[in-house]
């Protein structure tokens, strides 16, 4: 089902609404925002500038230490008085970015999550659990608004609890279920180790995953553990931006569509900030657009994709984001190679004895740099046998180099040893600052 019509819009209109919107946003922006007008003013850019979509790239990028810098509202356009609701991100770095709503930032807010969870496969007849944690964070709260606005019917569940998450699914038939992809794999897990069998009985169709990236190896693991019929979307989005809204995955499975007409995305290099032409692979720059507390322009997210303009199967016009491949804050520099995450895992998930819980330790040692990677086995009974186990690491080995360009020491654990997380796993330790 597609939600809204500007979804199938030409190119032409779409970018006529963009160039539009943009215009208008940038003259609020520099009007209403201090920490805005005095860094277009640095490099000689007014609103008056901004002609064409090309001369957005004349414009300043924006920052997380934007943020920092003005924090906790310095942003923001709007007075608190003007404000309905504020989140705020995790803070897991220092101070969390603060983000705030107006009525009808709420109201545009709610129907870009609406188009999300239709393209997704959500619809009036479905029962939407959501195991995000409800609080600051914008997962929880926006999805469960933009469910409710297509008429679903929504179990706040929020994270953790897992046997009572899976008493509602049978109880109360769970049709679909939002939550990041580790922890659904971890409710899956728990599903089959219970004798439940959740194709034949349970009701769960649909998962709407975000909060953390899915590889699509890790889409398979998805459908091992739910089943084959599972259709398993994720969607995209971050509290600077407004929160999830911003694009998810049709059935296609093709990329996630962006709602263009309050977004405007641009591919950079992220070493020069050079825009890079469509297909490029770089770092998703993102413009909303028409949002009153807290516009953003050129908002650097360091999230690694590609856009892709042609139109898709499901009658959507609007442009795909290929799936994230990375961050680049994520990377690791390792003995001169540049690693990411995604690639263990999707190293990880094509080994068949391996389960989809890993953790990553990099570490110094003689001034080397070592990585050490800890994952599940699937069936702890290879661990009784010291020829199986050691055949299959110098497997994973071999594979890994071959990926990477990399040796790496492989430690295999037994199943359901691994830290589980209720929102976004944390993957990587790295120890290089401890040591020689």
């Amino acid at each position: 089902m597609i939600w809204a019509p500007e979804e199938t819009y030409s190119r032409e209109e779409i970018q006529a609404i963009q160039l539009r919107k943009l215009k208008q946003t940038v003259a609020y922006i520099y009007e209403k925002v201090p920490a805005y007008r005095q860094k277009m003013d640095a490099v000689g850019i007014k609103p008056a500038d901004i002609q064409t979509l090309k001369d957005l790239e004349k414009l300043p990028f924006t920052n997380k230490s934007d943020f920092r810098d003005n924090y906790p509202m310095g942003l923001f356009a709007r007075p608190r008085k003007e404000l309905v609701r504020v989140h705020a991100s995790s803070g897991t770095t220092g101070k969390p970015t603060v983000v705030g709503y107006t009525r009808n930032d709420m109201h545009v807010w709610t129907n870009n999550v609406s188009r999300i969870a239709c393209m997704g496969g959500a619809s009036k007849e479905d029962v939407a659990q959501i195991a995000f944690g409800y609080g600051m964070f914008t997962g929880a709260l926006g999805l469960h608004a933009g469910l409710e606005n297509i008429g679903a019917s929504v179990m706040p569940t929020s994270s953790g609890n897992t046997k009572k998450q899976i008493m509602y699914m049978q109880d109360l038939g769970t049709t679909l279920l939002v939550a990041t992809p580790s922890y659904a794999l971890h409710l899956g897990e728990v599903v089959r180790s219970m004798g439940i069998d959740p194709e034949e009985d349970l009701k769960v169709r649909i998962g709407l995953f975000g909060g953390e990236g899915m590889t699509e190896p890790m889409r398979d693991e998805m459908h091992r553990v739910w089943g084959n019929s599972f259709l398993c979307t994720q969607n995209y989005g971050m509290s600077e931006l407004c929160g999830p809204g911003v694009a998810g995955e049709c059935p296609e499975l093709q990329g996630m569509h962006i709602n263009e007409d309050w977004f405007i995305p641009e591919i950079i290099n992220p070493e020069t900030g050079e825009v890079l032409p469509p297909g490029s692979k770089g770092e998703l720059v993102i413009t909303c657009l028409g949002k009153e507390a807290l516009p953003l322009i050129r908002y650097r997210t360091k999230d690694l994709s590609m856009l892709m303009y042609e139109p898709c199967a499901c009658g959507r016009t609007t442009v795909r984001m290929e799936n994230l491949f990375g961050r680049s804050d994520d990377m690791m520099v390792i003995r001169g190679v540049n690693v990411f995450p995604t690639q263990i895992e999707e190293v990880i998930l094509q080994i068949p004895e391996l389960g989809p819980h890993y953790e990553i330790k990099v570490e110094r040692k003689n001034r080397l740099d070592v990585m050490t990677i800890t994952v599940e086995l699937i069936d702890d009974r290879l661990l009784d046998s010291y020829s199986k186990l050691s055949e299959l690491e110098k497997r994973i080995r071999k594979s890994l180099k071959a990926a990477l360009g990399l040796d790496a020491t492989i430690q295999l654990v037994a199943p359901m040893s691994l830290q589980r997380f209720e929102g976004k796993a944390k993957r990587v330790t790295d120890l290089r600052g401890d040591g020689l």
